[in-house]
């Protein structure tokens, strides 16, 4: 059976490849055993694979996973939230959620959630830094696994309706070079009353960094890093 295996971020550099053809004599697959023969065909990159996910068809696959010649697949690494050469600007069917490599503004993703019967809105601005401790960063660049990552983002705003119902959220993502002080991420929320906005806010943000694949490198003086999730064992699919 050959896969067709879509790599990102530490993985694609280490591998050299963006797009790995993979050949396995079983007929069927697992996830979790499609992560051991690939660790064991490709040992230098095995850590960051046996700390990655499996995507089938654009979501996150349980380990016990059947995989099939014909699926659509990527290895999913540690996410943070590349940079494309053609412009890019990717959008929801209801315009809330977008992926592009465009400046992005405040106002314009703000708007998306204003309600005349909302009295409370929190739009979260995430800007790059020049100085963590004492590294100096020159610039970011953000990779994502496109139409996957604009999936989780609607399904980050469904949730947020489930748990917050009425509540509107519009998120905006940016890919690619951005530059100190620039903005990466907009996450614009509404409510009828404030303490729902800022639950749903900062539910909003920390969702994204678990589960939507985007990925980010610091790019400093004196070399870069993929920066992934830092907050203990990584879970896509757990609950906040």
């Amino acid at each position: 059976m050959l896969l067709r295996i879509q790599l990102f971020a530490g993985l694609a550099e280490r591998l050299q490849t963006s797009v790995l053809s993979y050949s396995t004599p079983r007929s069927e697959i697992t996830a979790d055993e499609l992560k051991i023969e690939l660790s064991n065909s490709f040992p230098e990159a095995a850590p960051l694979i046996s700390v990655s996910f499996v995507a089938v068809n654009q979501e996150y696959a349980p380990g016990d996973y059947l995989i099939t010649e014909d699926a659509e697949i990527a290895l999913i690494p540690p996410v943070s939230g590349g940079d494309g050469r053609e412009p890019v600007c990717v959008q929801s069917k209801d315009g809330l959620f977008c992926i592009t490599d465009r400046p992005l503004s405040v106002d314009e993703v703000t708007s998306k959630v204003l309600h005349p019967n909302h009295g409370a809105v929190l739009s979260f601005i995430g800007t790059t830094r020049e100085m963590t401790g004492a590294q100096r960063t020159v610039h970011l660049e953000y990779e994502a696994y496109i139409p996957m990552a604009l999936a989780q983002l609607e399904a980050i705003g469904k949730d947020i309706d489930t748990r917050w119902p009425g509540t509107l959220c519009a998120i905006s993502h940016r890919i690619g070079k951005v530059d100190i002080m620039e903005t990466s991420v907009i996450i614009a929320v509404s409510t009828g009353h404030r303490e729902d906005c800022y639950e749903a806010s900062r539910y909003a943000i920390e969702k994204l960094k678990q589960a939507v694949p985007i990925w980010k490198k610091e790019v400093w003086d004196d070399g870069s890093e993929w920066k992934g999730h830092q907050k203990g064992p990584w879970d896509p699919t757990a609950s906040l």
